[in-house]
């Protein structure tokens, strides 16, 4: 199982040395350039830039010019929650990340319902993205009790300079893997709609279903990489000091 806490490469590193998950840690709008080139930067984090290029057959270099035009952007979004102490990144993960699942996941659910039962006899696809969505949802339901009533006490008690009641490891590495799951059913609904393109001929609520799944990629993204490269290895800093 891969372990949650990534190598940080020593100041001076160039670009294409560095870690796609360290690059968007030191600055979240990063991200975006990562997410418009399908390069993952949440469960795949620990790859090297030029890795990550490699393997998307993009040019590094071409990357490397957006990165330094990212960090040039003087408009570029400031507040950094991986700036914030591991006790209020629990919270913010909790307000914003996991409040935002609790928001979506139903709404979805009911849609990928509604398109497969209508659509699904000419589209097999639809009917098989319905089953997927509902195994990831029962998922992430379940990852963010665990993390709620399990993790994030033991990362605030450990903030606050108390010992956890059991090495911290497990319940870490469990949620790596589990953010591996979730990772590969989204990579599994964005190949069965064709990057979430609906056809021309599409309703309102297959153009809506196809819509929130693309956000839904794009927040569970920055959740993941926020925990996986800034949470946890946080975590488990403070387990060694």
């Amino acid at each position: 199982m891969r372990h949650a806490t990534p190598v940080a490469a020593p100041p001076g590193t160039p670009l294409a040395h560095r870690t796609v998950g360290e690059l968007v840690a030191e600055r979240p709008g990063r991200s975006r350039i990562f997410e418009s080139l399908g390069i993952d930067f949440c469960c795949q984090g620990g790859r090297t830039l030029r890795e990550a290029c490699e393997r998307r057959g993009v040019p590094v270099e071409t990357v490397v010019v957006r990165l330094d035009a990212e960090l040039a952007d003087r408009d570029a979004p400031q507040d950094n929650p991986a700036d914030l102490p591991p006790a209020l990144l629990t919270r913010h993960i909790v307000e914003v990340h996991h409040g935002f699942l609790r928001r979506e996941l139903p709404r979805l659910r009911a849609m990928s319902e509604k398109v497969a039962e209508v659509h699904g006899g000419h589209t097999p696809s639809l009917v098989e993205m319905r089953g997927v969505f509902a195994t990831l949802q029962a998922e992430l339901e379940s990852h963010l009790m665990k993390e709620e009533q399990i993790l994030f006490p033991m990362i605030e008690a450990l903030s606050a300079g108390e010992a956890p009641p059991m090495s911290i490891d497990c319940p870490i590495n469990q949620m790596v893997h589990e953010h591996d799951i979730a990772g590969n059913a989204l990579t599994n609904l964005r190949d069965l709609s064709r990057g979430f393109h609906p056809p021309p001929d599409a309703c309102n609520t297959y153009r809506a279903l196809f819509s929130g799944l693309k956000e839904l990629e794009e927040d569970l993204h920055r959740h993941i990489h926020l925990e996986n490269s800034v949470l946890f290895p946080a975590a488990q800093a403070m387990t060694r000091r």
